[in-house]
């Protein structure tokens, strides 16, 4: 009786540590890597505002200097973006105070040589940043290759590395972002000469594995634990694939139409689920092993990342309009049009799902696969191309703004 007595506290003191290192890892005070706490753009017991406009539920902006996509990323009390300017030939790294907003440092890491040719809707400051305890991390594309800049946390050069030349299928530019899992630094260096990803010491840069990928694609990766077991997910040339984040030794590939991919995949406990592309038009879901592909549909989310509340995917295509889908099935429980085109990937919080256009626009809309419910459509600056970041129900976001004919980018921070 006493065995079974200590081997039931065993287990209850394994979950609560287990739990302990989740809550640790999802901290809702802060969105330090791309996409969230999960990685898949889900804040549930977030409350944000629904409604906001340049005037209203304003906490602070500040301008932002140059032009980028990134998407801002929060700490404890900084807030990282990443930028360039054209005309000087730069690509920087920004720190601003959470709390105030102010522009505590900027550090040019970079200087000339920026690629001459990329996408008319893309910038040379479109990755966004990986952060791991003190230690920042950017990818830029410049010198006919990509470089990693690690810095500390004031902007001084901790260590810089090469990950070789880099040549596109496509004359496009980058855009997929680094991410930290447990102690490495995992980059994406997808492209025809030399394609991989690689998986770095965040302290020193030192390499720890290298998975071969020999393709040009855009798509960040993402570490998602399903049925308990980690699974680096990432989709590209005519496929998804599934590594193991610790070694790089892959799981799984599965066929897909698209030659080419930029969202981040999603999954729940049963399926992974991938959109893309250029230039087919497909959205799939596969088993979490890979060994089936359960269900596919003539749906393009190219650039801008889906979501998955409960049983169903929720998807604002590239045309503009809002889908959800039954996860399991792939049956649309509706769909209506919003507006289009669109690069920003959604999140969720509080029972609602966030769309953002390339235009600036928000519409706001109940997570519930039984009709199609707006709780608000919001105006914010005439170029929106970042995702959003939640932070203690606050609402972190980059925009673009030519209302008066001069363009500025700025940094809101939205809430009550």
């Amino acid at each position: 009786m006493k065995m079974q007595l200590a081997a039931l506290s065993l287990i209850a003191l394994l979950i609560l540590i287990s739990e302990t290192v989740i809550a640790q890892n999802a901290n809702p005070q802060q969105w330090a890597k791309w996409r969230g706490p999960q990685g898949d753009g889900t804040a549930a017991d977030q409350r944000p505002v629904t409604q906001w406009s340049e005037t209203s539920n304003v906490i602070w902006k500040t301008k932002v200097p140059g032009k980028g996509h990134s998407s801002p990323l929060v700490t404890a009390d900084k807030i990282f973006l990443t930028t360039s300017d054209v005309d000087e030939g730069t690509q920087s790294v920004l720190c601003f105070d959470r709390d105030s907003g102010q522009q505590i440092w900027s550090k040019v890491v970079n200087q000339g040589e920026l690629t001459e040719k990329i996408h008319q809707k893309n910038t040379h400051a479109s990755p966004s940043v990986a952060i791991h305890g003190d230690l920042v991390f950017a990818l830029f594309n410049n010198h006919a290759k990509q470089t990693l800049t690690a810095l500390d946390s004031d902007g001084g050069v901790a260590w810089e590395k090469s990950l070789g030349e880099y040549k596109s299928k496509y004359p496009f530019g980058v855009g997929a972002s680094p991410i930290v899992y447990e102690d490495l630094l995992i980059v994406p260096h997808e492209n025809e000469v030399d394609s991989k990803i690689v998986a770095l010491d965040p302290k020193t840069g030192e390499t720890k594995w290298t998975a071969p990928r020999e393709h040009t694609s855009y798509s960040t990766p993402v570490v998602a634990k399903i049925s308990g077991e980690d699974q680096l997910l990432i989709s590209g040339r005519s496929s998804i694939a599934s590594f193991n984040p610790q070694d790089g030794k892959q799981n799984w590939s599965v066929p897909a139409k698209w030659d080419v991919t930029c969202a981040t995949m999603v999954w729940d406990q049963e399926r992974v689920y991938a959109s893309g592309g250029y230039p087919v038009r497909e959205t799939i879901a596969v088993t979490r092993d890979g060994s089936k592909k359960v269900w596919e549909a003539p749906v393009k989310s190219y650039e801008q990342s889906m979501i998955v509340v409960g049983d169903h995917l929720y998807s604002m295509s590239d045309r503009g309009i809002i889908i959800c889908f039954d996860s399991a099935t792939g049956e649309v429980a509706w769909k209506k049009r919003f507006k289009g085109p669109v690069s920003a990937s959604p999140i969720y919080a509080n029972g609602n799902l966030y769309f953002t256009a390339e235009n600036g626009k928000t519409i706001v809309v109940k997570a519930d696969p039984s009709e199609f419910q707006v709780v608000a459509k919001n105006q914010l600056g005439t170029s929106a191309f970042a995702s959003f970041a939640l932070v203690e129900n606050k609402i972190i976001t980059r925009v673009g703004d030519n209302s008066t004919g001069e363009y500025q980018e700025w940094l809101y921070c939205l809430g009550k």
